[in-house]
């Protein structure tokens, strides 16, 4: 699978990191939405709590890929070439998206450990990396929390800027990002 961009084209694994994140988001989102159908303590909240902490690991890990994929060569061109104040906001977009991958796992980590949880992680169960304080965990929750409201609209104003760059200035932004067609 190929690591570098071209010309026209993000890198297939660009391309795959990108399209497997947004499932994640997807299912990150709904673990943690949905969670509440379920009785407190019971094996279904559990396992949905679960599944959000290890998906959000699961980010964490995987935006070191895409950050390094990011770094093997230049974003393919957009054509026709956008204003300037499109280009800036859309890198400001992009790094604070990538921002929101990396601090909103760090900061769920923080909060498993401020109370002494472990973490399962596909397999392994990470160990609390502080000693507990109650007080300080419910502060992390709370710009957690936050942070996830703030990933709703990065991500949805990323997906209309897509979608709009697409459907109505109708140049290659979305095309750069989507799967080669046969």
């Amino acid at each position: 699978m190929s690591w570098k961009s071209t010309a026209d084209r993000y890198s297939r694994m660009s391309i795959a990191l990108h399209w497997f994140m947004v499932l994640l988001f997807v299912l990150i989102y709904a673990s943690i939405e949905f969670r509440g159908i379920f009785p407190k303590d019971s094996v279904g909240r559990n396992l949905m709590k679960d599944a959000h902490f290890m998906l959000g690991l699961t980010v964490f890990t995987l935006v070191w890929l895409r950050l390094l994929a990011r770094t093997l060569g230049a974003a393919p061109k957009i054509t026709p070439t956008p204003p300037a104040w499109q280009t800036a906001l859309a890198t400001l977009m992009h790094w604070a998206l990538y921002l929101f991958m990396i601090a909103m796992p760090v900061l769920g980590y923080l909060i498993l450990s401020y109370n002494e949880k472990t973490v399962f992680f596909y397999g392994v169960d990470l160990p609390a990396l502080t000693l507990k304080d109650v007080d300080f965990a419910k502060q992390i929750k709370s710009w957690h929390e936050l942070g996830g409201t703030i990933g709703y609209w990065l991500i949805g104003l990323h997906a209309v800027a897509g979608l709009a760059h697409h459907y109505l200035i109708k140049d290659n932004t979305l095309l750069r990002m989507l799967p080669k067609r046969g």
